[in-house]
């Protein structure tokens, strides 16, 4: 036998032991999956109100506190002229009941006078109102996770994303980041 015939063999038989070895060793190994594959991924999503105060500041007309409220100096200035008024009417019997009616309606008209322009009696100031508005924000709070073990499909909730494999532990999902 020549040399390089010597070779082959010993080269052909290593190769085969050793592609003999590889086989026998993937026909026994454990086959138990060390992943689990994911198919799809869905954000769950909660909508957040934010509560933020705005304020601002607003011209505000408010009415001058009332010293006279029920308009006594308008309405006796109002019976005084009205009564001078009519007592220049007429004459005898007639003129006294000129005078008091024209103090009546004097009076009348003098308290009404003073009314309006009490209501009239305003002062303009500056008021700071404020107010709560909401916004409103889309917040994740976890993943919907579709995933294969070899046959099996199964679906879990995920407080993160998984990526496209999920790690096993005796056959079970590893969901606890790592």
């Amino acid at each position: 036998m020549n040399k390089s015939m010597l070779s082959g063999i010993v080269i052909g038989a290593v190769v085969a032991t050793a592609g003999g070895a590889i086989a026998g060793y993937n026909a026994l190994s454990d086959k138990t999956p060390t992943h689990a594959d994911v198919l799809n991924v869905v954000e769950l999503k909660e909508n957040e109100r934010i509560p933020r105060e705005v304020c601002r500041d607003v011209t505000v007309t408010r009415q001058k506190p009332v010293q006279d409220q029920h308009q006594v100096l308008g309405s006796v200035a109002g019976a005084v002229v009205g009564g001078v008024v009519g007592n220049q009417v007429g004459g005898g019997t007639g003129k006294k009941i000129a005078t008091v009616a024209g103090a009546a309606a004097g009076g009348y008209a003098g308290n009404k006078a003073q009314e309006r322009m009490q209501q009239n009696n305003t002062y303009t100031t500056t008021e700071r109102r404020c107010d709560t508005h909401y916004d409103e924000k889309e917040k994740v709070v976890g993943y919907q996770v579709e995933y294969r073990i070899g046959d099996r499909t199964g679906s879990v909730r995920m407080d993160r994303h998984p990526g496209e494999r999920i790690p096993l532990q005796d056959g079970e999902l590893v969901l606890a980041a790592q």
